[in-house]
Formats: C-alpha cells, sequence, structure tokens
C-alpha cells in the first residue's frame, strides 16, 4: 500500500475524532452532523447532475446498496461517535473503542469476502488489540467523568461500520468513489436533517467556532479520511484497510492531547509503538486470497 496514501488516510480519520469534539462544545451531535452533510450533499448531487458518465450501468438496486452502505458507514457510525463525545467520553477513549474493528473485520474476513489472513497477519491483529488496550488502560486511569454505559456507544458504531465495509466487499458491481461519496453523503444528509428537524436541533449556533468546527469536518474527515478509506479498501482489501485503523487511537490520543490537553503518557507511547508494529507485520504477511472467480 501506497505509504503517503496510508499516512493521509490515518490523519484525516483521526481528524474526525478532532472535529467531533470541536463541535460537542458548540452545537448538538446531530445539529453538527446536519450541517456537516447538508450543505455538502447539495454540491455534491449538483456536481453529479454534470458528470453523468461515472452513473452510466448503474440501476436503482445499485444506487439503494450504496444508500445502505452511507447509511451505515457514515449515519450509524458518526451518530455513535459524535454522541459518545458528548456524553463525556474523550476523544482519544471513542478512537481506541474504534480500534476493535480490525480484529472483528479480520475474523470476517475469511468466510465472507474469501480473504483469508495468514498466520503472521493474525499475529499483527493481535498485535495490534494489545497496542490499542495499552492506550485504553492508561485513558481509563485518567478518568473523564462518564457514566459506564457512554463507553458502549462507541461500539454500535463499530460494528455498524464493519457492516458496510463488509457489504462494500460483496458487491458485484464497481462504482465510482465520486458515486459513493455522493448517496452517501446524500443518505448522511437525510438521516440527519430529519433527526434535527425532529428533535428542534436544526438551527446552527451563532458562534463562529461551529463554522470552524464544520468546516474542519467537511474538508478533512469527509474527503480525505472517508473518501480514502473506499479507495485503500478497493486497492489492498479489508485486512489492509482495517489494521491502519490500529493507528487511529493513539493518533488521535496525541491530537487530542495537544489539542485540548488530554492525558498522554509513556503507556499511550508504547501503545503507538505497538500499533506501528502491528501495522508492519501485517502488511508482510501476505493474506491468501481466494482464486479468481470463486464464490463469493
Amino acid at each position: 500500500m501506497n505509504l503517503l496514501l496510508s499516512t493521509a488516510f490515518v490523519l484525516c480519520w483521526s481528524s474526525g475524532f478532532i472535529g467531533a469534539k470541536l463541535g460537542a462544545d458548540s452545537a448538538s451531535a446531530v445539529t453538527v452532523l446536519m450541517w456537516r452533510f447538508l450543505p455538502l450533499a447539495v454540491v455534491l448531487v449538483a456536481v453529479a447532475a454534470f458528470s453523468r458518465a461515472s452513473w452510466r450501468g448503474l440501476g436503482a438496486r445499485d444506487v439503494a446498496r450504496q444508500a445502505v452502505i452511507g447509511a451505515l458507514s457514515q449515519s450509524g457510525y458518526l451518530l455513535t461517535v459524535y454522541h459518545a463525545i458528548q456524553l463525556g467520553v474523550s476523544s482519544g477513549t471513542t478512537a481506541l473503542i474504534d480500534g476493535v474493528q480490525p480484529l472483528v473485520a479480520g475474523a470476517l474476513a475469511g468466510p465472507l469476502l474469501r480473504q483469508y489472513v495468514s498466520r503472521r497477519q493474525w499475529l499483527g491483529l493481535c498485535l495490534g488489540v494489545s497496542g490499542v488496550a495499552l492506550v485504553t488502560l492508561a485513558d481509563a486511569a485518567a478518568g473523564t467523568g462518564a457514566a459506564w454505559w457512554a463507553y458502549l456507544v462507541p461500539f454500535l458504531g463499530m460494528l455498524s461500520l464493519v457492516a458496510a465495509t463488509f457489504l462494500e466487499g460483496r458487491s458485484r458491481v464497481r462504482v465510482a468513489p465520486v458515486v459513493s461519496l455522493t448517496v452517501h453523503c446524500a443518505t448522511s444528509a437525510v438521516v440527519f436533517t430529519a433527526l434535527a428537524v425532529g428533535t428542534g436541533a436544526a438551527e446552527p449556533p451563532a458562534g463562529p467556532s461551529f463554522w470552524v468546527a464544520i468546516t474542519w469536518l467537511v474538508v478533512l474527515p469527509t474527503f480525505g479520511g472517508y473518501g480514502l478509506y473506499w479507495l485503500i479498501l478497493r486497492r489492498s482489501g479489508v485486512t489492509e484497510v482495517n489494521t491502519l485503523m490500529f493507528l487511529m487511537a493513539p493518533v488521535t490520543a496525541v491530537w487530542g492531547a495537544l489539542m485540548f490537553g488530554e492525558p498522554f503518557g509513556p503507556q499511550t507511547a508504547l501503545g503507538l509503538a505497538v500499533g506501528l508494529a502491528a501495522v508492519v507485520v501485517v502488511h508482510r504477511g501476505g493474506a491468501r486470497r481466494a482464486p479468481r472467480g470463486a464464490s463469493r
């Protein structure tokens, strides 16, 4: 996998947790998410109207499938992340809980996608979980004041993203990235606008900090992180792209420490080193793929 793409993906995806923290200080989760996706969806749909070539060959069923993937990978995933942070779970801890995703995806890649994981890659996956555990324990010891059940909320988002990943992986129709991004963002705009209007939280706050957070969230995690996620997934497979998720937790912990003063000590640094080692082990492992023509 291209090192530059991997580095950009890790930074952009991690920025989403930081952006959620920025937005949480000025508005509710559904307000931030509505205004993150509504203007973006309008622009993307307008662009799609002038670039119909990318949509050729796609039927209503294909578009509906992408809408479901978007509801899982964006709407479900992001709502749980933002809600957890607003409940008091730190940005680093939220990313740490999401770090369980690679193990789940790696375990299911064989039976669902016939992308079997080698022994060395399993070693790397387990090593990555160890790194996540180290940082999680360090963060939990610092204490955030959040209720115990708030830490379960990000797990739901992790499962939602895993489900979207496998639904995309089992698709027989190749969809252009610009098409999938448009459908996903339009789906999220509808979901979050309905939630915001239904709860009376559609009006944005007047302060400039809110729009700074929205700009951050549109540029970095949406176009950067989300777009690179699907690009790397298609180029390298489920195991490789999800192993990079192990790096989100320590990177977010460092970022959160610098921007918000969240705790970062020797144990967190050790977790970062273990996560980096896990990525190296997995990417040198060379997962076995099913022969071309095998059933899916």
